[in-house]
């Protein structure tokens, strides 16, 4: 094994799963360092400078009080896509990349004019705009801080979506009307807290995670309203949902109108996305 990977794993026993050690190891080395993966895989020695040294230590604490790794090398990979992340937006996670392969998968061929809600790293709205051709994203947060990064998220990645400053809570319908609104709003209720790692709940940003315990649909319900206005008729809804409330995010929605309602279940076999349609 190579002496620095075996220095990492070493240093950070203890804070994290003996699984995820050398997976960090490795990628700390390749992402911060420029170590090449073959490089690593034939245990090549490598002299660290002073300078290098020190970078990596304070890398090593800021792991230890359990900073996620992502936000440390300020970037996580999302649908084949590059995205900026800091504490102002959440880490993209697998299971919404799922939420995205269904959109692309249905709407593939012609104009589609797409409202993201909620957009934080813009991981959504520039998937969606990479992958559909003919596609036009208007994208909404309420946090000036989380657009921003969706901003140099969008130049980095070679995509235009319309950014736009917007509390869905307090919003009202346009008279714009789009094909389909996607959205993964906060959707974790207080009481779930003492359930969660470490790493999210003192890290990544409260404003885009937690609703209150007594009103755990409380964004969907919103867009569900909006959504009454702002479709075009036969127009769909996508949400990543909590997946204990997938039954009664399915019939909140067959409540307010929607047809041809459908909840499925992610990679890990959670209640974690469903379609609408107007």
């Amino acid at each position: 094994m190579n002496p620095v990977v075996s220095y990492i794993k070493q240093t950070l026993q203890g804070y994290y799963p003996d699984t995820e050690l050398v997976p960090m190891a490795k990628l700390l080395l390749t992402q911060v360092f420029g170590m090449s993966v073959v490089e690593l895989y034939a245990g090549k020695d490598t002299t660290f400078s002073v300078n290098e040294r020190k970078q990596l230590d304070d890398i090593l604490v800021r792991l230890q009080k359990l900073e996620p790794i992502q936000y440390i090398i300020g970037t996580e990979e999302f649908y084949g896509l590059t995205f900026e992340v800091n504490k102002h937006v959440l880490i993209p996670r697998p299971e919404t990349g799922e939420l995205v392969d269904w959109i692309i998968r249905e709407h593939k061929y012609g104009r589609v004019k797409i409202l993201d809600i909620g957009t934080g790293s813009g991981c959504i709205a520039v998937s969606l705009t990479k992958n559909l051709e003919e596609a036009e994203v208007v994208s909404w947060d309420v946090s000036e801080k989380a657009l921003q990064v969706a901003e140099r998220n969008c130049r980095r990645n070679g995509v235009c979506v319309t950014l736009e400053q917007r509390d869905v809570l307090l919003a009202s319908p346009a008279g714009e009307q789009f094909d389909v609104i996607v959205s993964n709003p906060p959707y974790i209720t207080e009481k779930e807290k003492a359930n969660m790692s470490a790493n999210v709940l003192e890290w990544e940003p409260e404003l885009a995670l937690f609703v209150p315990d007594d009103s755990p649909l409380l964004f969907y319900r919103k867009i569900a309203e909006l959504g009454r206005d702002m479709l075009v008729s036969g127009g769909r809804l996508y949400f990543e949902i909590n997946q204990e409330y997938g039954r009664e995010t399915v019939d909140m929605l067959a409540g307010l109108g929607y047809k041809n309602i459908e909840l499925r279940k992610d990679l890990f076999q959670n209640d974690r996305m469903i379609k609408a349609e107007k």
